[in-house]
């Protein structure tokens, strides 16, 4: 704890010397930023993709577009200009304009999908309402009048742009003979913004020329400055009498599956049909803060889990695809305390069914999910810059069935407590694009169950010129009644960073810690604690074109990692060293080269004995990892890679990673994507089981893992498409040699008999047809197709897998679900006509 008081006393000392001056948010340190008037309109425009009506003439206009990439700096050609216009009314903004081109040809355009740019060009609004060069919404539209939006945030002086963010706004374009135009009309229901009489905001306008390939901006924007372009916009001049509308937006939805199954067991049946219904809405509190809430959520549709063959001691980590969990969720992301997979996942209690069981009983279901009832956010931040979000879930209880098979009988057995998670995040940001923040996450379940809390302190603080960074985060973790006694634990963790984060020439240093007793893992990702490790990381870059190269960059790092403290009676506590060379450039014809060096000395694994006061011993590590991606603008694109580690001992283990991903754009309508994953572990050491004597068996193997996935997508029309996605994954262990673990890291060998080879397959197809048939409303036809097999009979021939899992039981599901948009404003408007 004195740790923490120290810190928290050179914080506050600290503050005033790295937030005290407002910084220039210019391009150029000699230019000042760009200014346009917020001009009001009274006239009446018509959305149709040409801003030629007379409104226009009452709009600011905004030219002289410079490019920032490749070339930083250059101003666009006359044949290929940019020209836009942006105004406001009562109710919203208004952005159009003109991208000129010599030709109809020299416009890029593919249908892609809401919210995915493919290979097009783009123009892109970026309005920064609070004016504080961490908080920004983007709304960009492509010729062929496909939106895309996101939120921007700064996080660690780094741009997070996050794309699931949507709101409900108009648009029109028009391609010609002399390039194409554009409409926006965004509602101030579609931003958020504080309340003010007079208001300035961050304002910036890019476009993107994906055949040259090139983007230019109307502030100039210097990648190789620190923050990018949010500290780098121009400024819209006096919105006035700006009167946030009443937020109100209801999102009903019904669905219907069907789901078959060959169970093949007397008095189940092979099929399951459900209807069901729920409801999303979304409230404006005010001008500044949204309540978002999901009643009785429906997430089937959602895309199926890369489900793989884990020989780690750690958990798989993967991604999120439900949409509440994904959009708006910034504030609860900070710091990384948050695993949204949590929440409704898999259920603490799965793995002790087995355990309950009568010798005539078997488990006839066990979910791997647990339901989630309903979950509401609020999120949003003050006039003074204060964010402030809270997000609260509840899943229901869980239960396993189990037969009797003699009776036929059946009973419960819970697996998850109804449970209750929540976050709460204040984020305020201070003067120099520093913030510092306050987090909470808490997870209360039912009585008998234990609870866990943690709460945390961030702070990233730059000085007056944005050149030095200092920051961290605090945290304390506490599990209640989690030891068998009654008693709670509690846990400590701590990241301090200091760096060099602007110019050519950057470096950071860092320290992590977690103690012995801290975890985060209930509502959070979390692998492991008891560590303590140190970083550094020197960094150069080249952004200017030169030679063969756009852009370069060189990364030196390492990493030293130790216990905190000794693991039981082991006095060992080096873990590893880790040190890595990295290069990345793009040449002049727009391909990407990246290598990377590494060396690991020999070090002490405390993580695959999967027992405390036990650690392996592993060798040098050489690692040779590199790849090319083509240029991405054309029809055909590719990326090839390879990664080769070798470990000096005596079998030579070595590892190969091979990767190959190919793409083809037929048209602006019809694409197919393909990925090949090649893995390959010779003589590879590894724990496989707990003998009967309680020795731990460590085998020597062969791993072959081969992972293809398919997509394909056609779009109809910009509101109309189909979506293909199939992967088949296939990984097999082949062990050779049995062995037990000794106290001192070592490996003696072992008459150990059993067969633990493996040979996984899973295969998916995730099939979905959307057609948004009005704003903010869409119907959705799904398929999936999910099939696994598990067998400790290797099979070498990779198409035999393959077929052999086709022809195996498989689970098909057909959903229908219908999603209608119900905005009050625009039944205040009818009402009104």
């Amino acid at each position: 704890m004195k740790q923490v008081f120290l810190l928290i006393i050179f914080i506050i000392s600290t503050k005033n010397g790295f937030a005290q001056q407002v910084v220039s948010t210019s391009a150029n340190k000699n230019k000042t930023p760009k200014e346009i008037p917020a001009n009001k309109t009274q006239q009446i425009v018509v959305l149709d993709g040409i801003p030629d009506e007379d409104a226009w003439k009452d709009a600011g206009m905004a030219t002289n577009f410079v490019e920032f990439r490749p070339r930083v700096g250059r101003a666009e050609d006359y044949a290929s200009r940019t020209v836009t216009y942006i105004m406001y009314n009562e109710e919203g903004i208004y952005f159009g304009g003109y991208c000129f081109e010599r030709c109809r040809d020299s416009v890029a355009t593919e249908l892609k999908g809401r919210d995915k740019t493919g290979n097009t060009d783009y123009v892109c609004l970026i309005l920064d309402t609070y004016r504080d060069n961490l908080n920004g919404f983007e709304y960009v539209l492509t010729p062929l009048n496909e939106q895309i939006d996101a939120k921007v945030i700064l996080v660690n002086n780094t741009v997070n742009e996050d794309n699931s963010w949507n709101a409900v706004w108009q648009s029109a374009t028009n391609i010609s003979d002399k390039g194409w135009s554009f409409e926006m009309f965004i509602p101030f229901s579609a931003t958020r913004f504080s309340k003010k009489n007079i208001q300035d905001w961050g304002l910036n306008m890019l476009r993107k020329r994906q055949k040259k390939p090139a983007q230019y901006s109307w502030n100039p924007i210097n990648p190789s400055l620190v923050n990018n372009f949010m500290t780098q916009e121009g400024y819209w001049m006096g919105l006035k009498n700006v009167s946030p509308p009443l937020r109100l937006q209801f999102s009903p939805y019904l669905s219907t599956n069907l789901n078959h199954y060959p169970t093949n067991i007397t008095g189940t049946r092979n099929y399951k049909a459900q209807f069901s219904g729920g409801m999303d809405v979304k409230y404006g509190i005010n001008s500044a803060f949204t309540l978002d809430a999901t009643l009785v959520p429906d997430f089937g549709q959602v895309q199926s889990d890369n489900l793989v063959l884990n020989t780690t001691p750690f958990e798989v980590r993967n991604n999120e695809y439900r949409s509440f969990f994904t959009e708006g969720t910034e504030l609860f992301t900070k710091g990384d305390f948050f695993y949204s997979r949590r929440i409704g996942g898999f259920p603490i209690k799965y793995n002790e069914v087995s355990g309950t069981l009568s010798p005539q009983e078997k488990i006839s279901e066990n979910p791997l999910e647990s339901k989630l009832l309903n979950a509401i956010k609020i999120s949003g931040r003050t006039n003074k810059g204060l964010g402030i979000g809270i997000l609260n879930a509840i899943t229901q209880t869980q239960f396993a069935t189990v037969r009797d098979t003699i009776s036929g009988t059946e009973r419960k057995v819970e697996t998850d407590p109804l449970t209750n998670y929540s976050v709460i995040v204040l984020d305020k940001t201070l003067k120099n694009n520093s913030s510092i923040s306050l987090l909470n996450t808490n997870v209360l379940r039912r009585a008998g169950n234990y609870d866990a809390n943690v709460i945390a302190l961030l702070f990233d603080l730059n000085d007056h010129k944005n050149i030095w960074n200092f920051g961290g985060k605090l945290a304390m973790s506490n599990l209640i009644d989690h030891l068998p006694d009654g008693e709670s634990k509690n846990g400590y963790s701590h990241l301090i960073y200091l760096g060099k984060i602007a110019g050519r020439f950057t470096y950071n240093l860092s320290q992590t810690l977690f103690d012995k007793k801290y975890t985060n893992a209930d509502l959070g990702y979390f692998t492991n604690n008891n560590t303590l490790d140190h970083k550094f990381q020197f960094g150069y870059k080249w952004v200017e074109p030169k030679h063969w190269y756009n852009n370069m960059a060189l990364n030196f790092t390492g990493v030293y990692s130790m216990l905190y403290a000794p693991m039981d009676k082991q006095s060992q506590k080096n873990q590893r060293t880790d040190l890595q060379l990295t290069f990345d450039a793009q040449t002049k014809s727009f391909y990407n080269l990246k290598a990377i060096i590494g060396f690991t000395p020999a070090r002490n694994d405390f993580y695959e004995p999967r027992r405390i006061g036990y650690y392996f011993k592993r060798e040098n590590i050489f690692d040779l990892n590199a790849s090319v991606t083509s240029n991405q603008t054309k029809k055909y694109t590719f990326r090839v890679g390879a990664d080769v580690k070798r470990y000096q001992d005596f079998d030579h283990t070595e590892m190969i990673n091979l990767q190959l991903k190919n793409g083809y754009i037929f048209n602006n309508k019809f694409s197919l994507a393909h990925e090949l994953y090649y893995d390959t572990r010779h003589n590879d050491y590894g724990y496989t089981t707990i003998a009967a004597n309680s020795e731990i068996i460590f085998a020597k193997r062969d791993q072959l893992t081969i992972e293809n996935i398919l997509n394909l997508k056609y779009s109809f029309t910009n509101m109309m498409g189909i979506t293909f996605r199939a992967r088949h994954y296939m990984s097999k262990i082949t062990n050779h040699q049995y062995y037990s673990l000794l106290t001192d890291g070592c490996l003696r060998v072992n008459v150990f008999n059993r067969d633990l080879n493996r040979n996984v397959n899973f295969f998916n197809i995730d099939m979905v047809y959307t057609w948004q048939f009005a704003q903010g409303s869409f119907i959705n036809l799904s398929w999936k197709n999910s099939i696994s097999t598990l067998s400790d009979l290797t099979e070498d021939d990779y198409f035999f897998n393959f077929g052999n899992t086709l022809r195996s039981n498989q689970n098909n599901n057909i959903s229908l679900k219908v999603i209608y948009f119900l905005d009050y404003l625009t039944f205040k408007k009818a009402k009104g006509k």
